[in-house]
């Protein structure tokens, strides 16, 4: 995605004003979605060991961030990606009782990101992870969680207006869920990402079910690592899939803005058929994995929700330096500055 100037932007807040705002949202939204799903918060890492298979591999080619740890014999680290699987050894470290679970901050640098409106080299979001019976492992239950995280946003946005009544809500009252096979069939001629851009126009709002397996085309609708969601489990729907994404639609930047990834985690069962799929066997001997494989792992449901994002949304922003700090090239930062948009 290019760098996007909106034509005639101007800022709803002040930075100044801004930065009081990004406390209202990252205050509230954590308090409310802890609510909501019946989470409590945790402390997280920054970094893990390489070669336990605990750093989520995002689509299996980007590189982390590492280096050599001296006081451990130069055994290396390197900075997570997410904490998709951290989060569930910690709920089964905890015995975490089913329905309820963790949620905790997590940071995160990712070099190999191209940097614009809704990519930074810094990725912050809260990841959260809830124990489930292995009955819960369904599309119902998928949905229902979905509405809930979408509820606490819509909330959020109210508190903003109350806030600052300038900005007003935009989001419909009810995220509408569709399965990326059925946008397949639905725009055939399109790429994904642009099928995307028309059902998040068209709804405002939607949850994009079935991330990772390979639609009748052949193609993913989107890479996603095989060893944490599940997206090879037959659904209700009579689709694939038992994970999806949160997408908005930005009327700022008129474009689709995805805001959380989330799904139901992976059996046993279907973590030796996702890694089969994707060719990469091998990861079945990992720490993580082999615990996993033998049953040592609660059944879980868990995502990631990007706070920056949150903020940027809410606050109608077009750019994500609006809200967060990082390091963007020269041209971009006096690009943006030429249309008046202030990069923290």
């Amino acid at each position: 995605m290019a760098l996007i100037i909106p034509p005639r932007y101007k800022q709803k807040l002040l930075p100044e004003t801004t930065e009081i705002a990004i406390k209202t949202i990252k205050e509230g939204f954590q308090t409310e979605l802890a609510s909501a799903l019946n989470l409590r918060r945790v402390t997280a890492p920054l970094f893990v060991l390489s070669g336990t298979g605990i750093n989520d591999d995002l689509n299996g080619v980007e590189h982390a961030v590492s280096f050599p740890i001296d006081a451990m014999g130069g055994a290396r680290a390197e900075v997570v990606h997410s904490l998709a699987k951290w989060k569930r050894m910690k709920l089964g470290t905890y015995g975490i009782a089913p329905g309820y679970g963790l949620y905790t901050d997590m940071n995160a640098i990712r070099t190999f990101e191209d940097l614009d409106n809704l990519h930074s080299l810094y990725v912050d979001q809260w990841d959260w992870e809830k124990t489930i019976n292995e009955s819960d492992r369904n599309l119902d239950y998928l949905k229902e969680t979905a509405s809930k995280i979408y509820d606490v946003v819509r909330e959020i946005e109210r508190r903003i207006y109350k806030q600052f009544p300038h900005i007003t809500p935009v989001l419909p009252e009810k995220m509408t869920f569709i399965h990326s096979e059925e946008l397949l069939r639905r725009y055939p001629d399109l790429t994904s990402k642009e099928r995307e851009a028309k059902v998040a126009k068209e709804y405002g709002a939607v949850f994009i079910i079935g991330i990772g397996d390979n639609l009748s085309n052949g193609e993913p609708h989107d890479g996603r690592a095989p060893d944490y969601d599940d997206w090879i489990t037959e659904n209700s729907d009579g689709f694939t899939g038992l994970n999806g994404d949160i997408v908005l639609w930005n009327h700022v930047l008129d474009c689709p803005f995805e805001l959380s990834s989330m799904g139901i985690r992976v059996s046993p069962e279907s973590l030796k058929r996702q890694l089969e799929q994707r060719g990469c066997p091998e990861r079945s001997s990992l720490n993580f994995h082999k615990a996993l494989l033998a049953g040592e792992l609660p059944y879980s449901i868990g995502g990631g929700i990007g706070q920056s994002r949150l903020c940027m949304f809410l606050l109608q922003k077009a750019h994500i330096g609006e809200v967060q700090a990082s390091i963007w090239p020269e041209q971009q930062i006096a690009d943006c500055h030429a249309a008046g948009i202030t990069l923290l």
